[in-house]
């Protein structure tokens, strides 16, 4: 069972940064692709973004493309989410997921181990 901790969420101005982490129990980190999702306050959780076991393809929501920049470090069994030009509608608890099966989803239901998630939250 992998254990996922997210970290780096908080309260930012609206045009800000914030780069959240995703830490994993488990070496074997690198064997599953990575997503992050986000639920904002009385929605339903969406996709945000996800990347491939190595790292090297990544895929975004429309809201985020360029803004937002996920990336993993499989030595450190660390996963990021880099978010700039941050809104208001950033606003959202933000979770990171791994996928056994590697079918670099943008569905929640194909994610198999889900952090606690972050709080992040943009003042306008």
């Amino acid at each position: 069972q992998v254990q996922l901790v997210e970290s780096g969420g908080g309260l930012v101005q609206a045009g800000g940064s914030l780069r959240l982490s995703c830490a994993a129990s488990e070496r074997t980190f690198s064997n599953y692709a990575m997503g992050w999702f986000r639920q904002p306050p009385g929605k339903e959780r969406e996709f945000v973004a996800r990347i491939t076991r190595s790292g090297t393809i990544t895929s975004y929501s429309d809201f985020v493309k360029g803004r937002f920049t996920i990336f993993r470090d499989n030595v450190k069994n660390t996963g990021y989410l880099q978010m700039n030009s941050l809104r208001s509608e950033d606003t959202a608890v933000y979770y990171c997921a791994l996928d056994q099966r590697n079918s670099f989803s943008r569905s929640a239901g194909d994610y198999d181990y889900w952090g606690q998630g972050t709080q992040v939250t943009v003042s306008s």
